[in-house]
């Protein structure tokens, strides 16, 4: 049974720039892994996940995959063959255990993925792979016309996957879409980057009572993503 989202896998076209903006956003130095690897690619940790930022030859950066932590052998991850054509992969966390012990100046235990968005177009679809094949929690399935769709909650770790199915123009394949990250104090965060240089929209109220949010707008990657801080309560 899967018991955390390990490792969100970003793929881009250079690897340089990325790990530049991505550290003025997320602020704190990304390790790069050594040689004897085809990919280059760099990791930072956050509180409740790692981020692995990877060279690869794409167009334009975007969220490649998944690595999930369960109890498996093996050190090295293994892929999960899915209908879905996900990327998708399972190790037992060893790796990454650790790197967060080897590079404490390699976190921001600071900030968390809240939670990361996957559109499909078979919500049905995405049950039977992450809930039934794969053991995480669906936590919430609802209908949401307001939103777009039927959309799926799947929890683990402290980290939520929300998966839409839209309920017009369903996408021809499945891909990860967009990114929010949890600070504990947003207008101070907020401030920060905008001193960093990072443009962000006004905070605003957020969906779910007693939350606020911000949109940011530059050094993200081109991945749609927000800032959440949450209610007193999380």
């Amino acid at each position: 049974m899967t018991s955390s989202f390990e490792r969100i896998v970003i793929a881009v076209p250079d690897l340089a720039a990325a790990v530049e903006a991505y550290e003025r956003l997320l602020g704190a130095r990304f390790w790069p892994l050594p040689g004897g690897r085809s990919e280059p690619r760099a990791w930072l940790g956050l509180a409740n996940t790692v981020l692995e930022i990877r060279q690869q030859k794409v167009e334009c950066p975007g969220i490649v995959g998944l690595v999930l932590s369960a109890d498996t052998p093996s050190n090295n991850p293994v892929v999960v063959e899915n209908t879905r054509r996900l990327e998708l992969s399972i190790s037992n966390g060893c790796v990454t255990d650790n790197f967060r012990r080897e590079h404490p100046e390699a976190q921001n235990l600071n900030l968390k993925v809240d939670h990361l968005v996957l559109r499909t177009a078979d919500a049905q679809a995405c049950i039977d792979l992450f809930s039934v094949g794969l053991g995480i929690r669906l936590a919430l399935d609802k209908e949401a016309p307001q939103w777009g769709g039927r959309m799926l909650f799947f929890r683990a770790g402290k980290l939520t996957l929300e998966v839409i199915e839209p309920a017009t123009d369903k996408p021809e394949r499945d891909y990860f879409w967009g990114l929010a990250f949890q600070c504990p104090d947003i207008s101070a965060m907020a401030a920060s980057l905008s001193s960093n240089g990072v443009a962000l929209s006004d905070i605003r109220d957020g969906r779910k009572p007693g939350t606020r949010v911000a949109t940011v707008k530059s050094h993200t990657l081109g991945i749609p993503t927000l800032l959440i801080e949450p209610t007193a309560s999380v």
